[in-house]
């Protein structure tokens, strides 16, 4: 009888041991199918991102391409203009005064009147000195499309 209870025991323990194992297969099944789910909204989330990417840079292309008004420049604006153009880097009141032969108490007023005309200018302070710079994009276009209506003149 003890053979007979020690294989007893031991299916019993085998159907046990089958029992748990079919338990996480399932568990496992039903785990692969809610990931399955989530990779599938995954994608369909990458895909109407992508969307957006897409419109978001067709509008950034729109907005570009509006013309943004530049009024003319008098002749000292010009000066200055061309003082900021050629320079690459940010220049302080006194350097654009120096290289523009303009005074430097009138620098700040004639950025004020190019601003006001719509070129857009970046400013920055460091060591409690106002530096400005023509914006990069600005500059780019310029370059470009002679907006501001430079001439070779100009430039000598």
């Amino acid at each position: 009888m003890k053979q007979k209870d020690v294989v007893l025991t031991m299916k019993t323990n085998f159907f046990k041991v089958r029992a748990a194992l079919d338990e996480h297969l399932s568990a496992i099944n039903e785990n692969s199918n809610e990931i399955q789910a989530l990779f599938d909204y995954l994608q369909d989330m990458e895909i109407k991102i992508d969307a957006l990417h897409s419109r978001l840079d067709s509008l950034q292309l729109e907005s570009e391409g509006k013309q943004i008004a530049v009024k003319p420049l008098n002749k000292i604006e010009r000066q200055i203009f061309v003082v900021l153009y050629t320079a690459g880097k940010f220049l302080g009141y006194e350097d654009i005064a120096v290289r523009s032969k303009v005074a430097s108490s009138c620098v700040p007023e004639h950025l004020r009147s190019i601003t006001t005309k719509g070129i857009p200018l970046t400013r920055s302070l460091i060591d409690k000195k106002v530096l400005v710079q023509i914006d990069a994009k600005f500059k780019e276009r310029q370059a470009k499309e002679n907006i501001v209506n430079l001439s070779l003149d100009t430039f000598f």
